[in-house]
């Protein structure tokens, strides 16, 4: 009986041994796991930090800078050209509510017609206002008034199309080729009184501006306008 009883406490640590080696297994493999776990959801959350919806593609570490359009190409007093009304001051400058909110304007004051037109100043430019051309460009009018003529042809409805497109494009040039033709056809065949009034407007939008660029009075400029033009005879049939 004595014998039997150190035999029974040898196998009892064996026991414990493995059960302490199944325990640090079992605890080894939850630390393991967690921290994979942990790093993806850190993942997920810095890659939604990055790109919040106003700064989406801007370089890391860098401010997004809101860029906007140029709100007074302008000053008050300069010389400019309205589209379809020819040469304007810039008298002043005000404030004006549109759509609830306070806007600055040009108060236009046109030479030709003695109107005085409110422009919003930040999209001035969109709208045609433009500076007065330089001497230089002033002599090139001249050259595109001397320039062959174009003939209407048989489309008259066309013909009328192209020169009001023209004239209210605001581009001198174009104006001044307006004036050559239509100056052209009246000599030769005679044109409508909707032609002669729109003949009318160009000269004013021409005169007006070459008055600005050249510094010259309106009887001047009216004077360089017609020697610029050809002299045509009409013939009798």
């Amino acid at each position: 009986m004595a014998t039997k009883k150190p035999a029974a406490t040898a196998s009892t640590p064996k026991k414990t041994a493995a059960t302490k080696r199944s325990t640090t297994a079992a605890k080894k493999t939850p630390a393991k796991k967690t921290p994979a776990k942990s790093t993806g959801a850190k993942r997920s959350t810095a890659s939604a930090k990055k790109a919040p919806p106003d700064e989406a593609g801007a370089p890391k570490g860098k401010k997004v800078t809101k860029t906007n359009p140029k709100a007074d190409p302008f000053s008050v007093g300069d010389k400019v050209v309205y589209p379809h009304h020819g040469a304007a001051t810039i008298i002043k400058k005000v404030k004006q509510e549109f759509q609830g909110e306070k806007q600055d304007y040009y108060v236009l004051e046109i030479a030709t017609d003695q109107l005085v037109v409110s422009v919003p100043a930040a999209s001035a430019i969109e709208r045609g206002v433009r500076p007065v051309i330089s001497k230089s460009k002033a002599r090139k009018v001249f050259q595109t008034l001397r320039s062959e003529p174009q003939e209407a042809g048989s489309n008259w409805s066309r013909w009328y199309k192209v020169l009001t497109e023209k004239i209210n494009s605001g581009d001198i040039f174009q104006v001044a080729e307006v004036i050559r033709d239509l100056d052209y056809a009246q000599k030769v065949k005679g044109i409508s009184p909707a032609l002669k009034r729109m003949l009318a407007k160009a000269r004013l939008i021409i005169i007006s501006e070459l008055e600005f660029s050249l510094d010259i009075s309106e009887e001047e400029a009216t004077k360089r306008l017609e020697r610029a033009l050809p002299q045509v005879e009409a013939t009798d049939e």
